[in-house]
């Protein structure tokens, strides 16, 4: 179990390192235009993809790299995951995360002015990008969904009868399509600790708003985990405890 949990500090703050890193430091070459900040997205979404497909390999063989609580739940709905690893896995999951974020600070020297999107912190019902506003309704749906096909992504590429060669490549992908949907609306989250290692520094707006990048990516792993135990699954895989 020590492996195991360190194994998910270190892929953790890998992942909001490299992911939130470059957003911060993306973000401080200012746009001259609507173009050049699309490109800058695109940058950053691969960034977080990168991020899980390297620690994938690199020690999801030890822990089954989940680096992230809504994956932690989903594949417990899904039978994938111990009850009991539970919350020591979400526990070092937000260590990992706060540390990155920390070592973040450090390096930048602030954490913004403390205004949505500020240190690549989420938000909703703000138009941070393009100068488009999304709701609270819109900001939820949104997290909910993709986290859900992200388990569901996770699930399938790992199941016994899969290639699991290509595992890793999946998911980090998946991770790069959720940020290039979701940048705009929410900064992206479907990762509990990356959004509340990012607010603890950001402040704000970015705490009032913690709580539907806790519930949103939470519940939606959860249904993609049932949807692919109860619809998806072959009757023959056995359940990993």
């Amino acid at each position: 179990m020590t492996k195991k949990l360190f194994a998910e500090f270190f892929g953790t703050f890998w992942l909001v390192f490299g992911g939130c890193g470059s957003a911060i430091f993306a973000s401080q070459i200012a746009p001259a235009d609507n173009h050049q900040l699309g490109i800058l997205l695109i940058g950053v979404a691969l960034a977080f993809g990168i991020t899980v497909l390297t620690m994938a390999y690199a020690v999801g063989h030890i822990s089954g790299g989940h680096f992230n609580p809504a994956v932690s739940f989903g594949l417990l709905a899904g039978g994938r995951f111990s009850s009991k690893s539970l919350i020591p896995y979400i526990i070092v999951q937000c260590i990992g995360a706060i540390a990155a974020a920390f070592a973040l600070f450090c390096i930048n020297g602030n954490s913004g002015d403390g205004s949505p999107g500020a240190f690549a912190s989420n938000f909703y019902d703000s138009a941070v990008y393009f100068g488009k506003s999304y709701s609270m309704r819109a900001a939820f749906l949104t997290e909910f969904l993709l986290t859900a096909f992200f388990l569901i992504i996770i699930m399938g590429a790992t199941d016994k009868f899969a290639n699991g060669k290509f595992a890793g490549i999946a998911i980090g992908l998946a991770l790069t399509l959720i940020h290039l949907i979701s940048i705009p609306i929410t900064n992206t989250s479907v990762n509990p600790a990356r959004s509340l290692s990012q607010a603890i520094f950001a402040g704000n707006y970015a705490l009032s708003q913690l709580w539907l990048f806790w519930a949103a990516p939470i519940l939606g792993a959860i249904v993609g985990g049932l949807i692919y135990k109860f619809l998806l699954q072959s009757p023959q895989n056995e359940t990993d405890d």
